[in-house]
Parts: structure tokens; sequence; C-alpha cells
């Protein structure tokens, strides 16, 4: 592994296969092969290319996914009880806090694989970049951590739970509080290792970390007899190894060997306060991007819930299979704004269209084949979580909407990964409330309790927003302006967004 490249990185070319330590690009102009190379081929190659980038993202997303996965699983064998709190308390986590960690960090994103090429004689910017986004989302983390510490008892009975989950999922809550932080700087450190075009870091920590927080659950679930006290415990331990194993990979595997312009110079403190606010603001509408989506998932599962009993257990499965489907468009975005940041910042115009294009169509790709494999086992998959008859019937009812959405979904998040890398979060956010809030989730709710359609109303309106929203961002990511988009990337980092010495 610390030999993967890293004396290479200055004379990566554009060209070469994805290497763990090689950056994304190496020059601001376009290498003689990618001048004479016939043009269908220039698209192969960023098609596997981001092929390549996005799988160890998906993959280490996954195993993010299963370390909480596991803690769930864990309690399930306490009381059904305890699997209730521990399911809700997550659920509430990732509309918060690891909404924060996932959509706050889009500005590393934009920024940090912008300045990576714009400063190629200077890169020390990045890591102050890392730094800045570790002081703005701890800062926007801390609001969270007072709701779960102090509003969430009462919050939880606002939203009629039952007394079991109000006072269960708190002190959950509250035990998973200091964690919760760790994942939140997991995150800042994966996008800073993927700005430099590091996208595996992330997978070879959670290889580690992911066995270890199954032991580390069970250990204090059961050997200390901390009862469902120990699940929260032990994850945010684990976001906290996770954490310290991808800085211990930098600082002694990838620092060492970066030659003459390494990305960390050093904690800047100072530095790293300046021009707060513009990086606050873009990490802010990450939020709202990515969070207009996932709020719009939560009160479909809350509606789901009046339905009865037997739709919200098939709202569960269907949810949970969703969930672990979802890392694949969303992993894909995460490279592309990378890679597109990367692009913008060597100014490169055409190369930053083609992977923008090359992108979705890519995420057609999968999203087609994915629509295949649930299609084919829609009988299948609500047998894996349940042996009810009618929890089967109904999610292999309901398969077919999810189904349908893979390709638009696919869309979603790699058009929505190319607007990060280009800073236009708000964009991505305003098409996301439109679609669901002016129209799919009104119109899906209607179906379901007025229509007679029941959960697969819920999901009709799902498949309906989620197709305006790929359809919509492919078609602003296609208009854009990518010379102007050259400009506005540099003009960013010299104006205070993402510099630390303001050029």
């Amino acid at each position: 592994m610390a030999n993967t490249g890293v004396d290479n990185e200055q004379h990566a070319a554009f060209h070469d296969d994805v290497d763990e330590t090689s950056p994304l690009l190496s020059s601001g102009s376009p290498s003689k092969h990618d001048r004479h190379q016939p043009e269908y081929l220039a698209w192969l190659e960023e098609m596997w290319f981001l092929t390549q980038a996005s799988l160890p993202v998906i993959f280490a997303y996954m195993l993010q996914n299963s370390l909480q996965t596991i803690s769930v699983l864990t309690v399930g064998r306490l009381s059904s009880e305890a699997l209730a709190v521990a399911a809700f308390s997550y659920m509430f986590a990732m509309a918060t806090a690891w909404l924060i960690a996932l959509g706050g960090t889009s500005a590393i994103d934009t920024l940090a694989s912008t300045s990576f090429t714009l400063s190629s004689k200077d890169k020390s910017q990045v890591g102050v970049l890392l730094q800045r986004g570790i002081f703005v989302l701890t800062g926007f983390y801390a609001v969270v951590a007072i709701i779960w510490l102090f509003l969430s008892e009462p919050l939880f009975r606002a939203l009629g739970q039952p007394e079991s989950i109000c006072t269960g999922s708190a002190r959950f809550l509250a035990l998973l509080t200091p964690g919760g932080l760790g994942y939140v700087w997991f995150e800042c450190m994966k996008k800073f290792l993927q700005a430099q075009g590091l996208y595996r870091a992330g997978t070879y920590a959670l290889f580690l970390t992911a066995p270890l927080n199954a032991f580390l659950n069970y250990f204090f679930i059961y050997t200390l007899d901390f009862g469902i006290d120990g699940a929260p415990i032990a994850t945010g331990i684990s976001y906290w190894l996770s954490f310290s194993v991808l800085v211990a990979y930098y600082a002694f595997i990838v620092h060492p060997r970066s030659g003459d312009s390494p990305c960390w110079t050093g904690l800047q403190p100072s530095l790293a306060l300046q021009n707060i606010y513009p990086f606050a603001k873009l990490a802010f509408l990450g939020v709202i991007h990515v969070g207009t989506e996932w709020w719009a998932f939560e009160i479909v599962a809350l509606a789901a819930g009046r339905l009865g009993e037997l739709p919200l257990a098939a709202q569960s499965v269907v949810m949970t299979a969703d969930q672990i489907i979802n890392t694949i468009p969303f992993g894909l975005g995460v490279a592309e704004s990378a890679r597109l940041g990367n692009m913008l910042g060597a100014g490169r115009p055409d190369a930053a269209r083609r992977s923008a294009h090359c992108a979705a169509i890519l995420s057609v790709v999968f999203g087609t084949t994915l629509l295949t494999a649930l299609m084919a086992g829609r009988w299948r998959i609500g047998a894996l979580f349940n042996d009810d008859v009618e929890v089967i019937r109904l999610v292999a009812e309901v398969i077919p909407y999810v189904a349908f959405f893979q390709i638009a979904d696919g869309l979603n998040g790699s058009c929505g990964g190319a607007l990060r890398g280009m800073g236009r979060q708000w964009v991505g956010a305003v098409v996301n409330v439109v679609s669901y809030y002016g129209g799919a989730l009104p119109g899906g709710i209607w179906l379901a309790f007025s229509g007679g359609w029941g959960l697969s109303g819920l999901w009709m309106g799902q498949c309906v927003a989620l197709s305006l929203v790929g359809v919509l961002e492919w078609v602003i990511v296609g208009m854009s302006d990518w010379e102007e988009e050259v400009v506005k990337a540099e003009q960013r980092l010299e104006g205070g967004e993402g510099g630390s010495h303001g050029h």
C-alpha cells in the first residue's frame, strides 16, 4: 500500500489508470495524448476512470453504513423494544448529524479539488481547507449536539412517538453525541484525501474498523453488560478509530512521499479561521442539497406509519434496501465532484464537460443494471427481512416503483455531484425543493390516503420526484458554460473561499 505510486505523483498523466496516490490531473493543459486521440476513446477512458474511482467510494459508504447496521442487529438480540430504539435513533442521526457530515463536506469537494490543481506549486491550501472544514462543520454539529442532548425527548413526543422511543432514543443519542463528531471529522478527512485522488483510503480504514466495530458492540452490550447503552458507545469509538486510521495513513504513508508540494504543512488555525462565511455558506447549501432529498424519504417513512402495521413493515424493508442501493449513485457523485473540481482547477473546460456527461451516462448504466436486478428479485427481497406473506407481497408490489427510479436516482447522484464540483449546491437544493415539496410529496400522500393507492402511492410520488430531479439536473449541467465555470473556480479561490494566501 505504501508503494502504490506516491513517488510518481507529480508525473501521473491525465489518462492513466486510477492509482491510490496518483493525482487526478498533472497539469493545466491537455496532454499530447489527449489532443490526438479519437474523441470516443477519450469518453471511454473517462468512463473507465470514473468507474475505478467510484467503486472504492461506494464500498466505503457501504462499510460506513454497516457500522450502524451491525449495531442495530446486535442490539436486536436484546429485545424488540431495544431494536426499535436503536433503529429510530440511527434514523434520526442520519437525518441530522450524518447529513452535516455528508452534505457539509461537499464544500471541501468543491474547493479542495479545485485548489489541488489550480495551486499546483503550493498545495498547502488543501490542508487549510481541511482545517476550515473541521472548524465550520464542528460548529454545525454543535447545534445538532444541543438538540440531541436537550431537545430530542420533547421533539419525539411532539412527533407522536411511543414513550419508550422518546426516552430510550434520547438517551441513545446523548451517548452517541461524542462519537457523532468523529463521524463528521472522518468525512472531512476522506474528502481531503479524495480531492488528491486518494479514493481508496476510506475503504482501507473501514476494512479495519468495521470488524472491530462488530466486536466492540458485542463486547460493550453483552460482555460488559451495558445493554443498549453499549451500542452508541461502541459505534462512536469506531467512528473515531476510522478518523484516526485516515490521519495515520496520510501522516505516515502519503505525506512523507508528497515531494516539494505537500497538501499538509501543519496546523494553521489563524488561516483556517479566515473567510469562514463563504465556506460555511457553501457547506450549508450542501446540507440543504442532500437534506431536501433525505428528509423527503423520512417524511414518506412517517406517512407509511399512518397506513398501518403491515405497510410500515414493508416500508422498513424497502427503505433498508434503498439505503444500500443509494450508496452507488451517491458514491459516483462524490467521485465526480472531486474529478470535476480538479479539471476546473486545471483550466480544462472541455475535459470537465466530458467528465460530467460521462458520469451521467455511467449512472444510467448502473441504474439500468439495478432496475433489472430489482425486478428479477422483487419477490425475494421481502423474504430476506420478514417471513410474513403479506409483507412480502406488499414489498413486491412497491419494488417496481423503486426499480424504475434507479436511473433517475443515478442521474441525481452523478449530476448532483457535478453541480457540487462546480460549487452550485444551491441549484441542486432548489431543484429538490421544487420537485419533492412542490408536487411529488403532496401528490404521493394524496395518492396514498385519498386515492386508495396505499404504500405504492407514496413511492409513486418519490418516483416522480426523482425523475424530475434527474432530468432537470442533467439539463442544467448540459447547459453549463464550461469556460465560465473555469473562471468561477479560480475566482472562488482568489476571492478567499478556499485560499490560504489570497493569491
